[in-house]
């Protein structure tokens, strides 16, 4: 079986707990360190399943040709209710009034993972205003 770990958020970087009404924005710094695959998934709090708001998966993964990354190679991932102007590709939808949580899934992670020379971002409430 491929090697897989996991990193679960259920709260923000004031340690609220995730709602589905807000926006928010997880950064991930470049090389995300995956030697085959990474995705980002949302599950309900209350059901443990996946959250199923409208979008086929409510996932991103980095076999997707459409992600727009940062000009340093970084990606930014946003969630809420609603896909922020420009940033569609890179959107999970939530379902206002839910609580959620999102695992990063690295499959075959990289010694940067594990030497925690590369860690993710923590989640972070974000205003859908032009930057």
């Amino acid at each position: 079986m491929e090697e897989e770990e996991k990193y679960k958020v259920s709260s923000d970087a004031r340690s609220k707990p995730l709602t589905g009404g807000k926006n928010y924005r997880l950064h991930l710094p470049p090389n995300i360190p995956a030697r085959n695959f990474w995705s980002v998934i949302v599950y309900d709090n209350r059901t443990h399943l996946m959250i199923h708001a409208g979008q086929p998966w409510p996932s991103i993964h980095g076999h997707s040709g459409k992600l727009t990354y940062n000009q340093d190679g970084s990606l930014d991932i946003y969630f809420g209710p609603k896909a922020p102007d420009g940033r569609e590709n890179n959107w999970i939808q939530t379902i206002p009034g839910k609580e959620w949580n999102m695992i990063l899934r690295l499959y075959g992670p990289l010694e940067s993972w594990y030497d925690k020379t590369w860690r993710p971002g923590q989640i972070e409430e974000w205003e859908a205003i032009t930057e």
